[in-house]
């Protein structure tokens, strides 16, 4: 069965060689450069047994990317917490959505409309959020989402494609990146939230699509990875109109 392996980064703006890769079930770490070559280099090299191919990285490269402690402790904060980093960021919001469904939307009343074929009464839903997010882009904040969408989308996406209407009404900027397209990328398979590009907050699901804890990542190699998806997504990403326009076409 093929690893699970995480991007970690790369010291080489131009060829992304070398690079460091974590293994997301055992953290491993795969390191990959140019190989030693010289036979009166290699011949210094204690332990280097058969098969094993010894490789030259900058010592960049670890420090910047490498694991900086034997067992990784999340920073798990409230909820509390998290709904404050909404107000308290100073530029960009910015949201990646890779789920094929959400419990918590399951759970409202409008998902029910939805449901039942009936057009979504958006107007006084969540009035105190909607409230806050016009405070917060009053304020020249960003607020900005990439939800990913498969083809055909799963009800769940649908959802959220007529949810972007009440969304984009209060000042967010919501694009979508079919799958198919997202996959070639090498975009994280997460949900986070990355606040004005200096810190993450990592939202974990459980298997019943809950949300069930909220990750802070500040570690600045670690919210650069997330940075460098978001920019990557982005590019690719289309305005949630033209989604639905297609859609509709094919009706």
């Amino acid at each position: 069965m093929a690893r699970r392996l995480r991007f970690n980064g790369t010291g080489s703006g131009v060829n992304g060689c070398p690079a460091v890769h974590e293994d997301l079930d055992s953290g491993e770490i795969v390191v990959h450069g140019p190989a030693l070559t010289d036979p009166a280099d290699i011949g210094q090299l204690r332990h280097l047994n058969e098969g094993e191919v010894p490789i030259v990285v900058p010592r960049e490269l670890l420090v910047d990317f490498g694991p900086k402690e034997v067992t990784r402790v999340p920073d798990i904060i409230g909820l509390d917490e998290f709904d404050r980093l909404f107000t308290q960021f100073k530029h960009v919001a910015w949201r990646l959505e890779t789920r094929r469904r959400y419990a918590s939307d399951e759970a409202t009343d409008t998902y029910a409309q939805f449901a039942r074929g009936e057009a979504v009464d958006w107007d006084g839903v969540d009035a105190e959020w909607c409230a806050e997010r016009r405070e917060q882009t009053a304020l020249g904040k960003r607020f900005e989402r990439v939800r990913i969408i498969d083809n055909p989308p799963t009800p769940g996406q649908l959802y959220l494609l007529d949810n972007a209407r009440r969304n984009s009404g209060v000042g967010e900027h919501i694009l979508n990146l079919w799958r198919a397209d997202a996959e070639p990328l090498g975009l994280p398979d997460e949900d986070f939230w990355l606040f004005d590009s200096r810190l993450v907050a990592l939202l974990n699901f459980d298997e019943a699509d809950n949300l069930v804890s909220v990750e802070l990542i500040t570690e600045p190699a670690e919210v650069l990875r997330y940075a460098q998806a978001r920019d990557a997504a982005m590019h690719h990403a289309v305005p949630y109109e033209q989604v639905a326009a297609q859609l509709t076409a094919k009706e």
